[in-house]
């Protein structure tokens, strides 16, 4: 069987810079490879047209076109021609976008299309309590609506986007997967008292939260650190860099104690988290996060948000934390107690990997991707 993906990013040094989404779709990508299925991935919006081959995936960039009107149809309707032309030349089987922004909304696509809710900008936007864009919001609506079948990464989205959208038509839930091969615990010393926040420095990502509980715990613990990695971004409502507006909470002392990486090879990353002696991830919007899988993959133990998706992933008191982040004094005293409990932290990072092993694993759930891209297309052995 062939399977195409249609994304906006994709981790790859000759493209984009790409987060969560295309973390998921190579994951998933490569799984699908693994058990001897062709796979295709069209990344628009790109700088470039070029093919490349990675991993046994074959990459199509497709550059970002401008047109003097109607550039949001006249460019959904290239990329239409593009793949359908694509699809047989290449004799593609199925397909699958992501919910964000609604690219297939006008496109008719001469192949089953799976859309997989990773969450879209009227989820976002939901979970922020920002009003979404009219556009926006017609498109996703009239591509979900399109979909041949609907794909959640979490039950959670699943439910929101039904009632953000008042869709009626059944969601099937399929985590994101994970390769526990290759985030592992890593020999290597363990940073004592160091924190590590990792992903975008954003406001729905609990950053500014965090700042505030940062500077109460290093009132409470003068020895502690906190890592940043990730890139910043400009705030929706201020209208500036959202570190700048994390490091004019600090206090004197806790700006002392912050280090900022802006961005890594994602080959890095695995390094970055495995020094780090706790993972804090405050977000208050994701669908099904693959940070907090690559960490829990890494038997490191966290504090978590405790919203919607969380109660997916995480097991509070099991596998961390999972605390309101505007709770800051909380926050504050959970960070303390792991840094401070050797014994306990280490037990919920084993307790972590075991989880995600069980219910994250990626050779798992390609299976059950597999089995739904079959019967898509009717497509036997």
């Amino acid at each position: 069987m062939h399977i195409a993906f249609i994304s906006p990013e994709y981790p790859h040094a000759s493209l984009n810079k790409a987060a969560g989404l295309g973390t998921s779709i190579k994951n998933l990508a490569l799984e699908l490879i693994r058990n001897n299925h062709k796979v295709t991935v069209f990344v628009y919006g790109q700088i470039q047209d070029k093919t490349l081959l990675d991993e046994g995936i074959t990459i199509y960039a497709i550059r970002h076109r401008k047109y003097i009107i109607l550039g949001w149809f006249l460019y959904r309707k290239y990329l239409e021609k593009y793949i359908n032309l694509m699809v047989l030349e290449k004799d593609i089987d199925v397909l699958e976008a992501p919910d964000w922004t609604g690219v297939t909304a006008f496109m008719n696509l001469n192949r089953p299309l799976v859309i997989r809710l990773h969450g879209s900008d009227g989820y976002f936007c939901h979970l922020g309590r920002r009003k979404q864009k009219w556009k926006n919001y017609f498109f996703e609506k009239k591509a979900l609506e399109k979909a041949t079948k609907i794909v959640s990464v979490s039950a959670f989205t699943a439910d929101k986007t039904k009632e953000i959208f008042s869709l009626k038509t059944n969601i099937q839930v399929i985590h994101n997967g994970i390769d526990v091969s290759a985030f592992k615990p890593q020999d290597g010393k363990i940073v004592k008292n160091e924190i590590l926040y990792f992903g975008s420095i954003i406001r729905k990502k609990g950053v500014l939260e965090l700042a505030m509980a940062f500077n109460i715990l290093v009132e409470m613990k003068e020895d502690v650190t906190l890592t940043l990695l990730g890139r910043d971004t400009t705030d929706v409502f201020e209208k500036r860099s959202t570190l700048d507006m994390f490091f004019d909470i600090l206090s004197e002392n806790a700006k002392t104690k912050v280090k900022y990486l802006k961005e890594v090879p994602y080959a890095e990353v695995v390094q970055i988290i495995n020094r780090a002696n706790l993972v804090t991830l405050p977000s208050f919007a994701e669908a099904l996060p693959m940070s907090w899988l690559e960490a829990m993959a890494m038997e490191k133990a966290m504090i978590t948000s405790n919203i919607g998706w969380s109660n997916e992933i995480m097991i509070d008191g099991k596998t961390g934390f999972t605390v309101n982040p505007k709770n800051h004094l909380l926050y504050a005293e959970k960070m303390k107690q792991l840094l401070e409990d050797n014994v306990q932290a280490n037990t919920y990072g084993r307790n972590a990997r075991t989880l995600v092993k069980e219910k994250f694993e990626s050779g798992i759930l390609a299976k059950n991707n597999i089995e739904l891209y079959i019967k898509l297309t009717n497509f036997h052995k």
